[in-house]
Formats: structure tokens, C-alpha cells, sequence
């Protein structure tokens, strides 16, 4: 698969929705993840990330303006022991409460669907990640419709174990705009990533569609000891 510049994927598609990508920087030292969130609707545009302990949360920017919180207000990030969890939806929480029963990221997803939000069934796209001992490994999942029809639900993980140096990967909810929106396809798409995380982190927002940008979260841990770095952008301020 070849490498990708994110910049312009990003660029060449004016609304790829929410977008997740994990990897590891080219100096091996990180693991590296990122979230945004995009909106089309006053509703999905009016917020804004918060931090949570030490995960993140949606929160409405102008509480007056919230019309409907359903599938918009939500934690993507919580962090379970060595295991960071990232999604688009409130799975999060499925995911932490059931791997803290000891099922597997897997099992955990098979509760869940794609979103209910006729006639899109957005996608629900999750991540995990385990660092600890100086061992890193992360997977990334998709649950969609089958092509449009709601009654069946496909399930896909891709998991990267030992990741490459300098190599995320990248998914996201939507192939581009459109009515309704078509549901992202295929393998997450084979990036590059950046040993600096302030430099990946503008590359990220300022490559993302003005208009339809919300919010932007970039964490960087530290493979060897667990420390992290956490960068926070949101439009509303």
C-alpha cells in the first residue's frame, strides 16, 4: 500500500466526517493518535473538546444553540490502564466498560452497530492502543451498513502489531459529501507521521476543510514510560 501524505488527503476531500489515525513516529519514541471531528448542521458545529481525566469529551460551545445532544455529545477519548481507546461515538464507553470485564476490543464492538441516523447510518469507527515495556501495538475498527441498507451491519478490524516506524493509519466515517453521505470503504489508508508533535498537529487542522472543521485532538505517548502529550484545537473559542 503506499504511503500517503495526509495533508492532502485531508485537502481532497471536503468532508471526510470524523477521522481517526494511530501509528508510530518516525523515531520510534511515540505512539501516535489523532481525532477530529467535522459538521455541516448548526447542531454538529456548535462544539467544542474538553478534557476529561485523562481522556477528552464533547461539549456544546453555546449550550443555548444545542438542539439535539444524540450522537453528538460523547467521550472519544478514555484511557483503561496502558490502553488508550479513541472512537466516534459513545462506543468509547462500551469499549472501556467491557475490555474492564476483560472481553477484547472485538468482542466489546460486537454489541454496538453503525449509528441510527437514517438514511447516513454513519459509521461508528473506533481505535485502540497499547503501549507499555517498550512494546506498542494498536487496531482500528469499522461497523457500517451494507452499502446504504441498515439491515445488515458489517464488521471490519485491522490490527497492526510491532507498527512501523513513521507509519499511521488513517479512517475515517465518510468517502467525501454527498446525500446521503457514502460510508468510508476499504483498508484504513496508509499515512505519514511526524516526530514532532506540534508541527503534525498544524498540519492536521490547517489541512482540514474551513468550513466544516470543529475540533481537533493529537496525543503523543511515549512508548518507553507511558507519558503523553496531548494538543487540543477547536474552532469555537
Amino acid at each position: 500500500m503506499k504511503l500517503l501524505s495526509i495533508a492532502e488527503e485531508l485537502k481532497s476531500n471536503s468532508y471526510p466526517g470524523r477521522g481517526i489515525i494511530l501509528g508510530k513516529s518516525p523515531n520510534g519514541k511515540y505512539a501516535v493518535s489523532a481525532y477530529f471531528i467535522m459538521g455541516r448542521s448548526v447542531n454538529s458545529r456548535n462544539r467544542v473538546f474538553v478534557t476529561e481525566g485523562e481522556g477528552i469529551r464533547t461539549e456544546a460551545f453555546d449550550p443555548s444553540k444545542l438542539s439535539d445532544p444524540h450522537l453528538i455529545i460523547y467521550a472519544p477519548v478514555r484511557v483503561l490502564g496502558n490502553k488508550t481507546i479513541v472512537t466516534n461515538g459513545d462506543q468509547t464507553d462500551t469499549i472501556y466498560e467491557l475490555m474492564n470485564q476483560q472481553q477484547t476490543f472485538e468482542q466489546s464492538l460486537r454489541t454496538r452497530e453503525f449509528e441510527d441516523d437514517a438514511p447516513n447510518y454513519t459509521p461508528r469507527i473506533s481505535g485502540i492502543m497499547k503501549t507499555g515495556d517498550g512494546a506498542y501495538n494498536y487496531a482500528l475498527s469499522i461497523l457500517k451498513s451494507a452499502d446504504g441498507d441498515p439491515s445488515s451491519c458489517q464488521r471490519f478490524t485491522f490490527s497492526y502489531t510491532d507498527p512501523l516506524c513513521g507509519v499511521g493509519h488513517f479512517i475515517h466515517t465518510y468517502m467525501g459529501d454527498g446525500s446521503p453521505l457514502p460510508s468510508f470503504e476499504g483498508e484504513p489508508k496508509k499515512i505519514a507521521t511526524y516526530d514532532d508533535i506540534d508541527e503534525f498537529t498544524n498540519i492536521l487542522w490547517e489541512s482540514l476543510n474551513e468550513d466544516n472543521k470543529v475540533s481537533l485532538f493529537v496525543r503523543y505517548i511515549d512508548i518507553e514510560n507511558g507519558t503523553y502529550e496531548t494538543k487540543i484545537i477547536n474552532k469555537n473559542v
